[in-house]
Protein backbone atom coordinates (compact mmCIF):
# COMPACT_ATOMS: atom_id res chain seq x y z
CA UNK A 1 0.00 0.00 0.00
CA UNK A 2 1.44 3.26 -0.82
CA UNK A 3 0.77 6.81 0.61
CA UNK A 4 1.68 9.13 -2.21
CA UNK A 5 2.54 8.96 -5.92
CA UNK A 6 5.62 8.18 -5.48
CA UNK A 7 4.81 4.68 -4.34
CA UNK A 8 1.98 4.36 -6.51
CA UNK A 9 4.76 4.92 -9.54
CA UNK A 10 7.25 1.97 -8.18
CA UNK A 11 4.28 0.00 -7.85
CA UNK A 12 3.24 0.51 -11.56
CA UNK A 13 6.82 -0.15 -11.99
CA UNK A 14 7.11 -3.48 -9.86
CA UNK A 15 3.98 -4.53 -11.48
CA UNK A 16 5.24 -3.90 -15.16
CA UNK A 17 3.02 -1.23 -16.10
CA UNK A 18 6.24 1.10 -16.59
CA UNK A 19 9.91 0.46 -17.57
CA UNK A 20 12.59 1.95 -15.26
CA UNK A 21 13.49 4.10 -18.11
CA UNK A 22 9.77 5.47 -18.41
CA UNK A 23 9.66 5.55 -13.94
CA UNK A 24 12.91 7.62 -14.31
CA UNK A 25 11.91 10.03 -16.69
CA UNK A 26 8.52 10.32 -14.37
CA UNK A 27 10.85 10.84 -11.41
CA UNK A 28 13.08 13.65 -13.22
CA UNK A 29 9.75 15.35 -14.49
CA UNK A 30 8.47 15.26 -10.65
CA UNK A 31 8.53 18.50 -7.73
CA UNK A 32 9.82 16.50 -4.66
CA UNK A 33 9.02 17.03 -1.40
CA UNK A 34 12.45 17.95 0.72
CA UNK A 35 13.32 15.32 2.79
CA UNK A 36 15.78 17.49 4.83
CA UNK A 37 14.56 17.67 8.66
CA UNK A 38 14.88 20.37 10.61
CA UNK A 39 17.77 21.51 13.09
CA UNK A 40 16.58 19.96 16.43
CA UNK A 41 15.00 22.00 19.03
CA UNK A 42 15.00 19.75 21.68
CA UNK A 43 16.72 16.37 22.80
CA UNK A 44 12.89 14.98 22.00
CA UNK A 45 13.54 15.86 18.46
CA UNK A 46 17.02 14.77 18.20
CA UNK A 47 16.02 11.42 19.04
CA UNK A 48 13.36 11.43 17.20
CA UNK A 49 15.35 12.68 14.00
CA UNK A 50 17.84 9.30 14.62
CA UNK A 51 14.88 7.04 14.17
CA UNK A 52 12.17 8.39 12.21
CA UNK A 53 8.68 7.01 12.23
CA UNK A 54 8.18 6.92 8.56
CA UNK A 55 9.72 8.43 5.70
CA UNK A 56 8.68 11.86 4.56
CA UNK A 57 5.97 11.45 1.85
CA UNK A 58 6.70 12.11 -1.68
CA UNK A 59 10.29 12.07 -0.80
CA UNK A 60 13.42 10.63 -1.85
CA UNK A 61 13.33 8.92 1.42
CA UNK A 62 10.00 7.06 -0.69
CA UNK A 63 12.79 5.48 -2.93
CA UNK A 64 14.90 4.41 -0.65
CA UNK A 65 12.38 2.73 2.08
CA UNK A 66 11.08 0.59 -1.40
CA UNK A 67 14.88 -0.22 -1.92
CA UNK A 68 15.17 -1.03 1.54
CA UNK A 69 12.22 -3.34 1.69
CA UNK A 70 13.92 -4.86 -1.18
CA UNK A 71 11.40 -3.81 -4.00
CA UNK A 72 14.35 -2.22 -5.98
CA UNK A 73 17.67 -3.78 -6.97
CA UNK A 74 20.54 -1.63 -6.02
CA UNK A 75 20.82 -0.71 -9.78
CA UNK A 76 17.23 0.58 -9.97
CA UNK A 77 17.51 2.37 -6.85
CA UNK A 78 20.95 4.53 -8.05
CA UNK A 79 19.18 4.90 -11.44
CA UNK A 80 16.03 6.45 -9.78
CA UNK A 81 17.96 8.45 -6.94
CA UNK A 82 19.76 9.98 -10.03
CA UNK A 83 16.43 11.37 -11.37
CA UNK A 84 15.67 12.42 -8.29
CA UNK A 85 18.62 14.37 -7.73
CA UNK A 86 18.44 15.89 -11.22
CA UNK A 87 15.20 16.88 -10.77
CA UNK A 88 16.07 18.57 -7.26
CA UNK A 89 18.82 20.23 -9.14
CA UNK A 90 16.93 21.38 -11.95
CA UNK A 91 14.32 22.66 -9.78
CA UNK A 92 17.34 24.78 -7.41
CA UNK A 93 18.91 26.66 -10.60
Amino acid sequence: MSWSEVGDLIAAFRSGAISLDELADLFRKRRWVRARRLEPASIADELEQIDPALPVPSSIDEVTAAFDRGELTRQQYRTLARAVAESIDADSA
